[in-house]
């Protein structure tokens, strides 16, 4: 299941690599959030089972991030899927990745649990014709804050962890846990509350070793100040439901820039910048 709103060269090659799975996903279920254009880089495709679900944007214009994996998520469930993978958009598929995420899940079996296997992270300036299994897995770097398990083992993770970039549940789990959280709207904080939700249902998070992806690159700010509007939003909705907060460093960057402050318990924008799409 993937949720998308532009991306469009990302969106085909991931389907590219869908449909070359060991194991054929019962569908790629697709949630649109305001790009009327996505259905035409779905036909690119026509090989590979898909579900297209439409969603707007935000009166704001901000996207729905947590409405839009529980519209997934929910139509998977209603076309008779008992779990899912969950990829973000720039997210490549290695060949094993629905075959590896099953096997874990089945070991899990009976347990309220989320599963994440691993990413690794694309340069910048890659031609088209680098994108071929060989080539991602030479030139990907892992991301330094996740665990790297050998190769088929399962580790216990902190929840606090949980990152729906590339992951894998049950529905049973995702009905236990609640699903996302709606109030979260725009970038941020949604994942670190769904792990809150997770462990509230007596669920755990694990690492997999296996289930590769490959991020696809985009320009990207660290911290993230173009979206610092919803992530002061989103942060203090984390805190007023679980008691602390969540992206710590990147509120903390953003204080120490003067993009975000402190009134009372709550963050607040004093440097107004303009939001762009994640």
């Amino acid at each position: 299941m993937t949720i998308v709103s532009g991306r469009h060269t990302h969106l085909r090659r991931q389907r590219e690599w869908l449909a070359a799975q060991s194991d054929a996903p019962l569908s790629h279920v697709v949630v649109s959030m305001g790009d009327p254009e996505i259905a035409q880089v779905l036909a690119l495709q026509p090989e590979l089972p898909t579900d297209l679900v439409a969603l707007e944007r935000t009166d704001t214009g901000e996207l729905p991030l947590a409405a839009a994996r529980n519209a997934g998520v929910a139509r998977a469930a209603e076309i008779g899927a008992e779990s899912v993978v969950l990829l973000d958009v720039d997210c490549l598929p290695h060949r094993d990745v629905v075959r590896e995420y099953r096997g874990a899940l089945e070991r899990l079996a009976g347990r309220c649990a989320v599963v994440s296997g691993r990413v690794q992270y694309l340069p910048e300036g890659m031609a088209e014709e680098d994108y071929t299994a060989q080539e991602v897995a030479r030139r990907g770097r892992d991301h330094a804050a996740r665990v790297l398990p050998p190769a088929g083992e399962l580790v216990a993770a902190d929840p606090r962890m949980l990152w729906s970039l590339s992951m894998a549940t049950t529905v049973r789990t995702w009905d236990d846990a609640g699903g996302f959280d709606e109030r979260y709207v725009g970038y941020g904080g949604e994942d670190t509350d769904f792990g809150q939700r997770l462990a509230a249902a007596g669920g755990s998070l694990w690492w997999l070793g296996g289930a590769a992806v490959y991020h696809q690159h985009h320009p990207t700010q660290s911290p993230p100040v173009q979206h610092a509007a919803a992530i002061a939003r989103n942060a203090n909705i984390f805190r007023r439901t679980w008691g602390f907060d969540p992206m710590e460093g990147w509120l903390t960057a953003m204080a120490e820039r003067g993009v975000l402050t402190r009134l009372g318990a709550d963050w607040v924008v004093v440097e107004h910048r303009s939001s762009i799409d994640s």
